[in-house]
């Protein structure tokens, strides 16, 4: 499907790529020369950095978290971070708690271990079934871990109310489950009024997973998790073991950048695109979607707008019909199906984040060219 999506004049609304326009290549350029410039080991094996991680601690003051330099460790890119998490806290056949629509990345991290995925409904528009998630602990279940995000969640791009995040943390406790918070898009928030980062409620059983490659740039491949400092030492045991201490000239980079002071700007520069091309998306919905039966929300963070059909359309036989009759890509709600299950057939992510407004727009009209001759 990849290459299908990947073909010359496809309009892409599919893979979750940030705006390349929108990198901060400049400054990026110029921290890059000030680390080579100041720092002759920069190319060398060196240990992470400790200043970048009291920058992270900073940043995670924006997402309502408290943290030590010492609970966080720095990784390559989030998904490395889940990785890291994963291989600490499931066992092969273990058993895991997901939503049943849930980001392909991260079962990708799982089937190694080929565990038993346990699921829970998620809603478009309140996110996990907290309701779910303690009935089936209350039967007796103890999965190794629970996924989820609590802001523009990855496909449904719903981000999850305050009560369900204080109930979810308050099993989390009761129950004694850790948590993975994949919070890959906490900090692309386009409303005024955000909440914390489910870390910020509880510090014991949620393991926060961040990343620099939303906000700035996804080849640094630089992340970091936040856990019980107790857990830190096995963290860099298992990174060492995968990688010897990979992406730190990248660390260093990223760090020149944050001390310029560049972040904030970048930030707001970021935020106002994506709302642009957010709204932009929405409205093209509203006049070619919406008269084929399509319902959305409009997702408050992150880079991706839910749709779902009548359950009569397969998104997955839809996406053929869009590649070959208008050329346009998107992704099905069945590659984000846990195990097979059919509850996202007739829906499906689209993108808003790296296309042009203008390319937004002639996609979704396009589409529903093809939904118009269904």
């Amino acid at each position: 499907m990849l290459q299908r999506i990947h073909r010359p004049g496809i309009l892409s609304l599919a893979l979750g790529l940030p705006a390349a326009s929108l990198f901060p290549s400049s400054g990026l350029a110029q921290a890059a020369a000030r680390v080579m410039a100041e720092e002759p080991l920069a190319l060398q094996y060196r240990p992470t950095l400790e200043p970048l991680r009291r920058q992270v601690v900073a940043l995670m003051a924006q997402r309502g978290v408290t943290c030590a330099p010492e609970q966080v460790f720095l990784t390559a890119g989030g998904q490395q971070g889940m990785s890291l998490l994963t291989r600490l806290l499931l066992d092969p056949g273990g058993t895991v708690l997901l939503e049943d629509r849930v980001y392909s990345g991260f079962q990708q991290v799982l089937d190694p271990f080929q565990p038993k995925r346990l699921t829970v409904p998620t809603h478009p528009e309140t996110g996990i079934d907290v309701d779910a998630v303690q009935a089936l602990l209350e039967r007796g279940e103890r999965p190794a871990l629970l996924y989820t995000m609590s802001d523009g969640h990855n496909p449904l791009g719903v981000s999850m109310p305050l009560k369900s995040r204080e109930r979810l943390v308050a099993l989390a406790r009761e129950h004694r489950l850790p948590i993975i918070e994949d919070d890959a898009y906490g900090l692309l928030q386009y409303e005024p009024h955000t909440l914390p980062a489910l870390r910020g409620l509880e510090d014991r059983w949620v393991y926060y997973v961040g990343s620099f490659s939303k906000v700035l740039a996804p080849a640094l491949r630089v992340g970091w998790v936040v856990v019980p400092e107790a857990m830190v030492g096995r963290l860099a045991t298992v990174k060492e073991a995968s990688d010897i201490d990979t992406t730190t000239f990248a660390q260093r980079v990223v760090l020149a950048f944050l001390e310029s002071g560049g972040l904030p700007a970048h930030l707001e520069q970021l935020r106002a695109g994506y709302r642009e091309r957010r709204d932009t998306m929405l409205s093209a919905l509203e006049r070619h979607l919406a008269p084929r039966g399509a319902k959305w929300t409009k997702p408050a963070c992150g880079m991706f707008v839910w749709v779902e059909f009548p359950s009569s359309v397969d998104t997955t036989a839809l996406l053929g019909r869009a590649l070959e009759e208008v050329q346009v890509a998107f992704l099905p709600g069945q590659a984000f199906s846990v195990a097979g299950g059919r509850s996202a057939s007739h829906g499906l992510r689209l993108n808003f984040s790296h296309a042009e407004p203008a390319v937004i727009e002639e996609a979704v009209a396009r589409l529903g060219q093809v939904l118009a001759r269904s």
